[in-house]
């Protein structure tokens, strides 16, 4: 059987460039050598070796987080070189990043969310105000990063001012949220025309942790995952219903996690992930293993539904 010439590009110029590395060599090292010639692009150090490599690509693997990988923008690049990719196209791919505009197109599907304001660097912003809008704590985010990157929480005024200065560094749109007190959830999708959903998996920050931020999901033993949840049935058939939703409607393809909270019978959903965590132990691979897919598997068939028409 003729191998595939596969590219594999990590790395890249966004804050989650230690991740994307990370996840791109255990990607590398599960790729099957029997049936893919594999050559890695780091797109930090420039597009023009995969410009020019583009006529001998068969299939890219996008091991990329945040923007300039994530966000539809490398996913352009591709369809212009005519290269077949996994995931999501460009449209659904720079929708996804922008959490704003996730939640708005959410709430036009029916889908629960808490409230939430946007606010671009140089608005004036009424703390008073936010806060008898949101509660305390109030939830501040970049609009378009991953990985929990510069999520913080501020639980009075003078923390809050000094948060949003904080997060405007990152990102000159920001979105503050009220804080809902549950259990984090995530659920996982794989398929084009056919959809999968995948079993749930838990996510329980330890202690000192208030809530499943960058240091939770990646320092050693700061959180540990159930999968499948130990949810009641029904609750565990919604949440994979919600992500099927959130999937189509978000107009994605391939493979995408949404991100939820349970908190009594009912979930709300914070967001969708186009590009989800790509190591063996991360959150995607642990739902498709426990669905009976090993990691060399759940990437055979990325590659795959990358090659569909």
């Amino acid at each position: 059987m003729k191998k595939l010439r596969l590219a594999l590009l990590i790395g890249g110029i966004s804050n989650e460039r230690e991740i994307s590395l990370k996840s791109g060599g255990e990607v590398q090292k599960a790729l099957n050598p029997e049936r893919y010639q594999v050559s890695v692009y780091d797109l930090r150090e420039g597009l023009a070796p995969l410009v020019a490599d583009a006529p001998g690509i068969d299939v890219a693997l996008i091991i990329l987080h945040g923007r300039f990988g994530e966000d539809g923008t490398v996913q352009g690049l591709l369809e212009l070189l005519g290269i077949p990719y996994q995931g999501s196209g460009v449209l659904g791919s720079a929708i996804a990043i922008n959490k704003h505009l996730t939640k708005a197109i959410y709430r036009l599907e029916g889908l629960p969310v808490g409230r939430d304001r946007i606010a671009c660097q140089g608005d004036h912003l009424d703390l008073n105000s936010l806060a008898e809008e949101l509660g305390w704590p109030i939830v501040v985010k970049p609009n378009r990063e991953g990985s929990s990157i510069g999520v913080q929480m501020a639980k009075n005024c003078k923390e809050l001012s000094a948060i949003i200065n904080q997060t405007f560094s990152i990102d000159r749109e920001i979105l503050l949220e009220e804080y809902i007190e549950g259990r984090e959830i995530t659920a996982g999708v794989l398929g084009n025309q056919s959809l999968q959903a995948l079993p749930i998996v838990e996510i329980i920050p330890a202690e000192h942790h208030e809530f499943f931020n960058y240091e939770a999901k990646y320092r050693e033993n700061a959180s540990r995952e159930i999968c499948p949840a130990e949810l009641p049935e029904p609750i565990t058939r919604l949440a994979q219903e919600y992500a099927l939703r959130a999937h189509k409607v978000l107009g994605l393809r391939g493979y995408s996690r949404t991100d939820m909270i349970v908190r009594g019978e009912e979930i709300i959903l914070l967001e969708t992930n186009t590009i989800p965590g790509m190591t063996r132990t991360s959150l995607f691979p642990q739902a498709a293993r426990a669905a009976g897919l090993t990691f060399g598997a759940l990437l055979d068939r990325l590659i795959e539904l990358a090659l569909e028409k």
